[in-house]
């Protein structure tokens, strides 16, 4: 697989202030960015600064993320929802972005059904739309609800709104073993974005320890990412394929190596799945 027309790397790959961040993965190759949130928040300049300095240096943000629990809240709890979306919205526009990722909920009072999944996130993406932005929305493996990337579908699907589409992340759908006839017929244009990262297998400890704390670049664990890659062509997406690894290793290297090296892991992954 070629992969997609670009090449992306989440901010929380690296180490460093953010700015160097920006920077190194310019340097490395990569087209576009995905901007973390704790990362935004940690660093001393304005969002609209490091907006400047992503374009600048020829970066498209392809995500602010993550936007967390958005789904199945109601009355006070979920007008505080859309009052924080409207927070995201603002960073991202100050970004120069349109796409707020959207995890699914970890909160026991969120709603279970799907419905109100869909309810819920059918009205953030409204809300984005009138700002010109869109809403993708990523099936976390240890969600409260949707843990699974075929229940996210099914709430994309529910929502159907243009405004609202589909995360892909290798990680999630590989550490549950989940099946991938499913996503290798998924339709491109509700694919909203993709992110790779491997990890260790067998995965003995707790899935979200492991996601924060020891994913790896695709080839650098165990997990099938050449099988997903391989799914995913068979869709058409051509849109940004970006790597999410959280690794308390890469954690400590240097910040230009560490985007050479995704860059280069990225790229042989990509051809190595035909």
């Amino acid at each position: 697989m070629e992969g997609g027309d670009m090449r992306a790397m989440a901010t929380l790959c690296l180490s460093g202030e953010l700015m160097s961040r920006l920077e190194a993965i310019a340097r490395a190759g990569f087209g576009g960015v995905e901007i973390f949130v704790d990362d935004l928040q940690r660093d001393t300049h304005s969002a609209r600064r490091i907006g400047e300095h992503c374009r600048d240096l020829g970066l498209a943000v392809v995500a602010l993320q993550p936007f967390r629990d958005a789904e199945g809240l109601t009355g006070e709890a979920h007008r505080r929802m859309l009052d924080r979306a409207a927070r995201h919205f603002d960073t991202l526009a100050d970004l120069g972005g349109t796409q707020l990722l959207a995890t699914s909920t970890t909160l026991t009072e969120a709603r279970p059904e799907l419905t109100a999944a869909a309810d819920s996130l059918g009205e953030l993406a409204e809300r984005a739309a009138t700002r010109g932005m869109t809403i993708a929305y990523e099936a976390l493996c240890w969600g409260r609800h949707v843990n699974d990337y075929r229940q996210a579908w099914e709430v994309v699907t529910l929502a159907d709104h243009p405004a609202l589409s589909l995360v892909l992340d290798s990680y999630h759908v590989l550490a549950l073993g989940l099946e991938l006839e499913t996503l290798a017929a998924l339709p491109a244009a509700r694919i909203g974005l993709v992110q790779l990262a491997d990890a260790p297998a067998p995965l003995r400890e707790d899935l979200q320890t492991v996601s924060r704390h020891r994913r790896a670049f695709p080839g650098e664990g165990e997990l099938e990412v050449e099988r997903f890659i391989a799914a995913l062509a068979r869709t058409g997406y051509a849109g940004p394929i970006s790597l999410e690894v959280f690794s308390d290793v890469l954690g400590v290297m240097p910040t230009g190596m560490t985007a050479l090296a995704g860059w280069e892991r990225l790229e042989r992954a990509l051809q190595a799945a035909g």
